[in-house]
């Protein structure tokens, strides 16, 4: 564990329980698939990022089916290189779903958005080197080809659901009443829908799409994991102000425009310190003037929404629908930022993230979030990436991102045991 934690909760234990009773095995439409659900109760198919996530704790623990789960989707990509944002694994959706779910057709495998494009860089935490499977290059081609609007190569969305950050306040500008969690929202499925969800259709249509943080830095993480350039210096180029030493998005076509000084401050202006090679002048800022602010320092690690930003709330719900990112607190959030500090060789901040976060496991149990203040659990219960407190309070990053390699794993772990 890191140095300093002290804890009677045994936290690899259960992680690993968390994700081995989360785990799915078998066949559908003639294709294996083998991953774990994000929540046995609330979700019940395959997440894109969700997998990256339990895949870079399961190959701990299980290295076979650490790489089973990226795998499996690849085994449900498209020929030309697309993967959605959930993989309906075992039965397709019901109606009352398909109105809320980005689909062309309930006969559909996949939703037709995305999600952070972490896959690349998942594959060298948990498997090895991803430009050795061809298959991660044309998930690349197609994402390069249809979401890069602009010759710097960073991607766009068209739908708030696609950065991972459903419903955060930092998207109600930009889609207004037909933002994610809100009743119109499938308007704006419907909408996207009949544009083919096509990124440049819908731009071209005058309608909002999103160079968005998280995305971005994903897809530099991805990019380089692939041993591609960096897209880190177009992503700074284009969405950090150095007047204010924060990230923000870049918008088109917004419902209300709104400059970035007067949208709400939300976590990911933090994300790009997951980034290697983020300038460390440019981390550092964030890290004095954003993440020890006690507007952030003083929630359980790490608020989704600033506590003093009048957008933050602790309400899950609004009208019968969850509103996800609105204020509670996330652990792989905080993961990404301590991988930060890390490099910035913040190790006691670091341990810090991780020693709070425990706590609050040990009492709440791995559920989706954590209420920022008080630090009761929220959300789905038994969710599968909360397991990434394992990466907080014992660090190994793997050879393939140059790292020491990792130990064995204890006997019985491999699934062709």
């Amino acid at each position: 564990m890191a140095a300093g934690t002290t804890t009677a909760f045994d936290v690899p234990a259960a992680a690993r329980a968390v994700l081995e009773g989360n785990w799915r095995d078998g066949e559908y439409r003639g294709r294996h698939y083998a991953f774990s659900v994000p929540s046995p109760r609330s979700y019940p198919w395959q997440w894109y990022w969700d997998s990256c996530f339990h895949a870079i704790v399961r190959r701990r623990f299980d290295a076979p089916g650490a790489r089973a789960e990226l795998e499996t989707l690849l085994t449900a990509m498209d020929p030309d290189g697309f993967i959605g944002h959930t993989v309906l694994w075992g039965h397709p959706l019901d109606w009352q779903r398909a109105i809320r779910y980005n689909i062309a057709s309930r006969s559909d495998l996949m939703t037709s958005t995305i999600q952070p494009p972490i896959l690349a860089w998942a594959w060298a935490w948990a498997v090895g080197d991803p430009a050795a499977e061809p298959r991660i290059a044309r998930h690349h081609e197609w994402l390069r080809e249809h979401r890069a609007l602009e010759p710097d190569g960073l991607l766009w969305l068209i739908q708030p659901d696609e950065s991972g950050m459903d419903a955060s306040p930092k998207f109600d500008h930009v889609w207004g009443r037909l933002a994610q969690g809100r009743m119109r929202f499938p308007l704006l499925i419907a909408r996207n829908r009949r544009l083919g969800f096509d990124a440049r259709r819908i731009a071209a249509a005058g309608r909002p799409v999103v160079c968005e943080v998280l995305t971005n830095v994903a897809w530099s993480l991805s990019e380089q994991a692939l041993g591609r350039p960096s897209l880190t210096p177009a992503l700074i180029e284009r969405l950090y102000d150095p007047r204010r030493g924060r990230f923000a998005d870049d918008v088109r076509h917004a419902v209300h425009p709104t400059a970035p000084a007067d949208r709400p401050v939300t976590w990911d202006t933090l994300a790009p310190l997951a980034l290697p090679d983020l300038p460390d002048a440019i981390a550092q800022r964030l890290v004095d003037e954003v993440l020890r602010a006690p507007r952030f320092a003083d929630g359980v690690p790490l608020p989704a929404v600033a506590l003093d930003d009048p957008t933050h709330t602790s309400r899950e719900t609004w009208w019968g629908r969850h509103r996800h990112w609105r204020g509670p607190s996330w652990i792989n959030s905080a993961w990404l930022v301590s991988l930060g500090l890390r490099r910035l060789g913040l190790d006691d901040e670091a341990d810090t993230l991780a020693r709070r976060l425990t706590a609050v496991v040990a009492r709440e149990g791995f559920r989706e979030y954590y209420e920022a203040r008080e630090g009761y659990g929220m959300g789905a219960h038994d969710f599968g990436w909360s397991t990434l407190l394992w990466e907080l309070v014992d660090p190994a990053v793997p050879p393939a991102l140059g790292g020491a390699p990792p130990p064995p794993p204890p006997p019985h772990a491999s699934r062709d045991d």
